[in-house]
């Protein structure tokens, strides 16, 4: 089943999503709408730090976190103050393809060797540094994550429309996906 829907047109935007900041950030993104004008920020993005997602953004649109793996469990202050002090109403959540976060214990040798060569810290820290940290941020898979992430966010801002998309590194566009599968 696929569960990712592409953003050709603005009818493919979820009617719960049209003529809000995430139907927007979709047709800025994916539709190339020209760029309106901001005082302030409409929007809360959180998305995975990858170096190669390039959202096409007005500017001022979005406040945006950028975490491993589009996590925002240890951001979670940071989500609060956007909502509360930045009067974020909305938040889309990005997930992305191939993501560094899935099968983390894979990369636990590239992990503690690229600490110890280019930090000079002790092997057995950083394998102990590893152990310790890795399960606060694997993910698992990147799709099934999202939609958790966004489920747990919405329980925890009930007032606050989540919205769960996905990037593909590949095409540089945005997918919603579908949460009823």
């Amino acid at each position: 089943m696929n569960r990712i829907t592409d953003i050709k047109t603005t009818e493919d935007i979820f009617p719960e999503y049209r003529q809000t900041p995430i139907g927007l950030l979709l047709e800025y993104h994916n539709l190339n709408r020209p760029t309106d004008k901001y005082a302030q920020a409409q929007l809360l993005i959180g998305t995975c730090m990858d170096n190669r997602i390039h959202l096409r953004l007005p500017v001022n649109f979005a406040f945006i976190i950028r975490a491993g793996g589009a996590n925002l469990r240890y951001s979670e202050f940071t989500v609060s103050y956007a909502v509360a002090v930045g009067n974020i109403q909305h938040i889309a959540l990005i997930a992305r393809s191939n993501c560094g976060m899935v099968n983390l214990s894979a990369r636990k040798s590239q992990f503690v060797n690229g600490l110890v060569e280019k930090t000079d810290c002790e092997k057995e820290w950083g394998e102990d540094h590893f152990m310790h940290l890795a399960p606060l941020f694997e993910i698992g898979n990147e799709i099934d994550f999202v939609l958790s992430e966004a489920k747990r966010l919405r329980v925890r801002y009930p007032k606050i429309t989540v919205a769960p998309l996905f990037y593909r590194v590949e095409d540089n566009r945005l997918y919603l996906i579908k949460e009823n599968e």
